[in-house]
């Protein structure tokens, strides 16, 4: 990992060590993607109380961060202590309160960039069309599975662990893999299989068209290098994931947060078709994106942990209520 800012502070009790890591740790996020971080603690009356305090500081500090990861403690005694005291373990154990340590933290933090650019991509205004697509959701309320908030709720939870969790965001994860290393091929060759994967001729034709849509956008805005905007263009058709796979990869966009990115997007256009066509209010709407919070970390942490071989994109009543919305009398949405 290479570091990009350093900062060293000294602090002389626990409760000041809480309160000057979270400020040095925030003041490092604005154009910064990755610090670390030097912690000197001296003579803490109970060091382990501080040990904990610090770990549990910096893990509280994750939040609009990529991960934090608190290395082995290095220690350092002071010369009036016995030498077999003196000596520095790695089991990162303080083990006196005379004892001279230091924490090494390293720190990734999101450039505002970054963040930005996950935005424009997740944001319903994107122009690829998201907004005419229920992905099957139209056909669950006509056959009542859906009714009210929190069956729209049940329903777009259970997309999101059991079919987007299993299929499509562990998909997109490797499509950025193959984008980073520009295996062509490779890439081609996912994009096949994830299309013949779609259950239904709707679900093809959306991911087909939103995936071009995408495409022509990455190519007329320049985004990313020549080689691979040229290897974009000879994916025909390309679906939607392997689009925004080169479009996160373009800006230089963490997979766990392009993921979260992805998924944010889908359970939006859920909850939005679900306000239009069960229908809801808007607060019942804006109570499932807030309950799928927790549930969106969880897919995304599932969908890194999956291998190629172990994507599944088994939906069976999916594809069939997804079949039966292609000759459902009144609707709304394309899917």
């Amino acid at each position: 990992m290479n570091i990009t800012g350093t900062r060293t502070i000294t602090i002389m009790d626990t409760r000041t060590a809480q309160a000057t890591i979270m400020a040095t740790i925030r003041s490092a996020r604005m154009g910064m993607r990755t610090m670390a971080l030097m912690i000197t603690h001296t003579t803490m009356p109970r060091t382990r109380t501080a040990q904990a305090t610090i770990m549990a500081t910096i893990r509280s500090a994750r939040m609009g961060m990529r991960a934090t990861t608190l290395m082995p403690l290095m220690t350092t005694h002071t010369t009036t202590l016995p030498t077999r005291t003196a000596k520095a373990t790695t089991t990162a154990t303080i083990r006196s309160a005379a004892t001279k340590a230091t924490t090494t933290t390293t720190t990734t933090v999101m450039r505002i960039a970054e963040l930005t650019a996950l935005l424009h991509l997740a944001s319903p205004a994107l122009p690829i069309g998201a907004f005419s697509y229920s992905q099957g959701l139209e056909s669950a309320i006509e056959h009542g599975l859906i009714h009210d908030g929190d069956s729209a709720r049940d329903w777009i939870t259970s997309g999101l662990t059991n079919v987007l969790a299993r299929g499509e965001l562990p998909f997109l994860a490797h499509q950025m893999t193959r984008w980073r290393d520009h295996d062509a091929a490779g890439l081609a060759a996912a994009d096949e299989e994830f299309l013949a994967s779609r259950e239904s001729a709707e679900l093809r034709r959306e991911t087909q068209q939103m995936g071009w849509s995408l495409a022509q956008l990455c190519t007329q805005l320049e985004w990313g290098d020549a080689a691979r905007l040229a290897t974009l263009n000879t994916i025909k058709p390309i679906s939607q994931p392997t689009a925004f796979a080169f479009a996160a990869y373009a800006h230089d966009a963490a997979p766990d947060a392009a993921l979260a990115a992805y998924a944010f997007s889908w359970v939006e256009n859920q909850a939005a078709a679900a306000l239009k066509a069960v229908p809801l209010g808007q607060i019942a709407g804006q109570r499932i994106i807030v309950a799928l919070r927790v549930p969106i970390d969880t897919a995304v942490q599932r969908a890194l942990a999956t291998s190629p071989d172990e994507i599944n994109t088994f939906a069976p009543q999916l594809g069939i209520l997804s079949a039966r919305h292609e000759s459902q009398y009144s609707r709304l949405f394309r899917s």
